[in-house]
């Protein structure tokens, strides 16, 4: 969140649309803007009821839109790809972090190699040893939804896959003991008309050229 917010530098009057996002997030930033949080009726804080494969609002309804951690649980390029293109169409900047599938640690399970494996080996592997069930010792019926959904439906990317989706964006890597952990696409667009110094405007505007 330091590294987002020296890259925006949101104002209070900054209007950002955070899809799946809580407000835990937003108490690391020293200026509280204008968030509406998007979720499903089950996930996160909400103040709108949505799916982020189809936002409810016209284009570029936000100076940004915010996203940390939910476009990997998508589990279709076709879904990911309509995600993608709802965040760039309402947002008139974006930030979009996911776990980079080339980390050696699974983020959900907590589980070495285990994404790198085939879906069945994945799934029969994720039945049998994750270290997060030895971390959470969840329920049944929490460990039965987390287990199938962690090893069957999320679909972790990689850089290339990253950049292929939001085809504008930098692509910034969070690294962890010299590792790539995630990646975030960050495009900076005509942002810098809400957001940000007199330099960040001009860049924009140099780079919307």
């Amino acid at each position: 969140m330091a590294s987002f917010e020296q890259t925006f530098g949101p104002r209070p009057d900054t209007k950002i649309l955070d899809v799946g996002g809580t407000a835990l997030n937003w108490s690391f930033v020293r200026t509280r803007p204008r968030i509406t949080f998007l979720n499903l009726p089950t996930d996160g804080d909400s103040d709108v009821i949505g799916d982020g494969r189809h936002l409810p609002f016209r284009d570029r309804s936000f100076d940004l839109v915010f996203s940390n951690s939910v476009i990997e649980h998508l589990s279709s390029e076709e879904d990911q790809r309509r995600f993608a293109n709802e965040v760039r169409r309402t947002g008139r900047a974006y930030w979009v972090q996911t776990p980079d599938r080339r980390f050696p640690i699974e983020p959900h399970l907590l589980t070495p190699f285990i994404h790198w494996l085939p879906r069945g080996a994945r799934k029969a592997i994720a039945r049998r040893f994750t270290v997060w069930s030895l971390i959470e010792r969840p329920s049944q019926d929490r460990w039965e939804f987390y287990i199938r959904h962690c090893s069957e439906e999320v679909r972790l990317l990689d850089r290339r896959q990253l950049q292929d989706l939001f085809p504008e964006a930098e692509i910034r890597q969070e690294r962890f003991l010299g590792m790539s952990k995630s990646l975030i696409a960050v495009w900076r667009g005509e942002a810098a008309l809400a957001v940000g110094g007199d330099d960040q405007q001009k860049e924009a505007g140099h780079q919307s050229r």
